[in-house]
């Protein structure tokens, strides 16, 4: 795997908080941002792999959009393990939580992926409650379905965050009740680091939010479209095969988005969903 490797320069946490708050107050009716000491992580309604955020701090961006258009690059299959040692992660202990494209060549389709896995002692001792979801035709209407994944593997395009899992400080962060035109309440925040730094000066943010009450839009990529209609010639054609579904709370997301991308090359934000009642399972 071909890598690059680029040293950011993040600013504090108190400083973010003080860059956030207001585009969020300008947004939602009701928003915080505080830095906390972060709570255990494994415990609901979050349920990651570990404790915390917290320690060698790093995000990589793979694949992306050349891999899927104009028609799914099926060559690119990726081990997430064999990603963090791309990333110069430790063997002895870490952890990856993020957003992309799931391992075709092992469940037999297309997918959505949420890397939420971790390690302990070395990359063989591995604790992984990643999920996927799919899309399944119910009486001939395309239905979500999330599901434990079978392996530690993705394909396409990914984006991750990872660390050493310890507990530690972190942004904690409440809105409540949109009143902006702001949709997106990660684009909300990533709007609002690039007018603050600008293209000079990107900032990664990685980390878990829950949707307590309420509803909201998501895409989930489809299985690949026949051969016969592919390879796409506009970037529309893409759009029109993702499916659009509707879910209601709560939702646990996992996300990884960067505010600016100075060599345009990275995906500028990604984040998946999934059920709590499925990390239940």
């Amino acid at each position: 795997m071909k890598t690059t490797s680029h040293t950011l320069s993040p600013p504090s946490l108190e400083e973010l908080a003080q860059v956030l708050s207001p585009a969020l107050k300008a947004n939602f009716k009701t928003s915080s941002v505080t830095v906390e000491r972060c709570p255990d992580l494994r415990k609901p309604p979050f349920y990651l792999a570990t404790e915390g955020l917290s320690g060698q701090e790093s995000v990589a961006d793979i694949g992306g959009q050349p891999n899927l258009f104009p028609q799914p690059r099926l060559e690119c299959k990726y081990s997430l393990l064999e990603i963090a040692k791309e990333m110069e992660m430790s063997g002895s202990k870490g952890q990856l939580l993020g957003a992309g494209a799931g391992p075709f060549h092992v469940i037999g389709m297309n997918s959505e992926l949420s890397p939420n896995l971790s390690w302990e002692k070395s990359f063989d001792n591995v604790n992984n409650l990643t999920y996927y979801t799919k899309i399944e035709e119910d009486h001939g209407k395309p239905i979500a379905r999330c599901e434990k994944s079978p392996c530690a593997d993705c394909a396409l395009m990914m984006n991750l965050y990872g660390s050493t899992g310890n507990s530690g400080p972190v942004l904690k962060i409440t809105a409540r009740t949109r009143t902006g035109s702001q949709k997106s309440f990660t684009e909300c925040i990533r709007r609002a680091l690039f007018d603050k730094y600008g293209d000079a000066h990107p900032i990664s943010i990685g980390g878990v939010f829950v949707m307590k009450t309420g509803k909201a839009q998501f895409h989930v990529m489809p299985d690949f479209p026949p051969a016969e209609q592919l390879p796409w010639t506009q970037g529309s054609q893409v759009n029109d095969w993702l499916t659009w579904h509707e879910f209601i709370a709560p939702i646990v997301c996992l996300t990884v988005f960067h505010s600016a991308d100075p060599g345009k090359k990275v995906a500028i934000t990604i984040m998946i969903w999934m059920w709590v009642r499925a990390w239940r399972r």
